[in-house]
């Protein structure tokens, strides 16, 4: 997983240091809320009897009912929307410096969320605290247990308010990962008989079995996955990334670099200068949408523009974090399958 802003960062140590915040006797008055271990079963629904929910951490969250007042990583709140879930708080990505929603929103309406922190190292504890929250759920990138976008110097605070759920996009393929979200998700009250749930786990498969057959039928394709910064240009493997994982596993052909290019980049990605941006030969360039990112459009460097990818109009977006819902991810999956049967060997 590319990103500018986690580059030296290794995935077990990616929550930087920030600003302390105090909030007294709120957090002596909710210390013993903690999260506590507990049996495998998700069960409970919206509006009735106590609710629990084992995580990927093997954390069994346990409630006297169903949580009301959900906090959540942005990306985790807007799969949840898509199964009809809504969330009180949101932190990470949410809205563009114009005010519109940042990608990892999706559908959701910003306006009717209280954003606790819209960029790295960003988590208002206060804001957090008045929410009065029953839950906090974000995704991991690791597998220490790490919460995506909580503050390594506020967690300890953020931790005594509410229980937290954690769901793993670290190692595994994208499917994993999807059925962990459906399953949250339908413990908290969702529909998941729902047509629209239904349809789209149905497209998603439909879409899956289309890019298997596109990557079948079009082995000699090789597809890299890349993420630009000013300075650098970075690599992603197929290791540890749910969607190049799963992707891989249906046969596309990826660009690897070795394990030790990688080392500074966690295992992620290789970081290569943009002179440099031609040491790999592609065919199609999937390039990370994040807005942490520099998107194809704005890249300006000369060795860019002549990639025999980018000269034949064969790059495409990438979800890096891929929002945890069919519905959001059939696109991901069918874009790149159209891409594979229209591309041109052109490396």
């Amino acid at each position: 997983m590319s990103n500018a802003r986690t580059a030296r960062l290794s995935r077990r140590g990616l929550l930087a240091a920030g600003g302390a915040l105090g909030l007294g006797a709120v957090l002596a008055a909710c210390g013993n809320d903690d999260a506590k271990s507990g049996g495998p079963d998700a069960t409970g629904a919206a509006g009735s009897g106590p609710w629990s929910f084992e995580d990927d951490r093997g954390t069994t969250v346990k409630l006297d009912e169903v949580p009301a007042n959900i906090v959540a990583f942005t990306g985790v709140a807007a799969a949840l929307y898509d199964y009809g879930i809504e969330v009180k708080g949101v932190f990470g990505p949410t809205e563009t410096k114009d005010g519109k929603a940042d990608v990892q929103a999706g559908d959701m309406d910003i306006s009717k969320v209280t954003i606790l922190g819209n960029v790295w190292d960003q988590f208002n504890v206060e804001k957090y605290a008045a929410l009065a929250p029953d839950v906090l759920v974000s995704t991991m990138f690791d597998d220490a247990g790490t919460l995506w976008y909580v503050p390594e110097s506020s967690k300890d605070k953020i931790a005594k308010l509410a229980p937290s759920v954690g769901i793993s996009v670290y190692d595994r393929q994208l499917t994993t990962s999807l059925q962990r979200m459906w399953e949250l998700a339908e413990s908290l009250g969702g529909d998941m008989r729902a047509a629209k749930a239904a349809d789209a786990k149905k497209r998603f498969e439909e879409a899956s079995e289309r890019l298997r057959k596109a990557a079948k039928a079009n082995p000699g394709i090789k597809v890299m996955a890349g993420s630009a910064s000013q300075e650098i240009f970075y690599v992603s493997g197929t290791d540890l990334s749910v969607d190049l994982e799963y992707f891989k596993a249906l046969g596309v052909d990826f660009v690897e670099p070795p394990a030790k290019a990688k080392a500074e980049g966690g295992g992620w990605f290789e970081s290569l200068s943009w002179e440099n941006v031609d040491k790999y030969p592609a065919d199609i360039i999937m390039m990370d949408d994040r807005t942490s990112a520099i998107q194809p459009a704005d890249i300006t460097e000369a060795t860019w523009k002549k990639l025999p990818a980018v000269k034949a109009g064969q790059v495409i977006p990438r979800s890096a974090e891929p929002i945890l819902s069919y519905d959001k991810c059939v696109p991901l999956v069918e874009n790149l399958a159209e891409a594979i049967e229209k591309a041109k060997k052109v490396s």
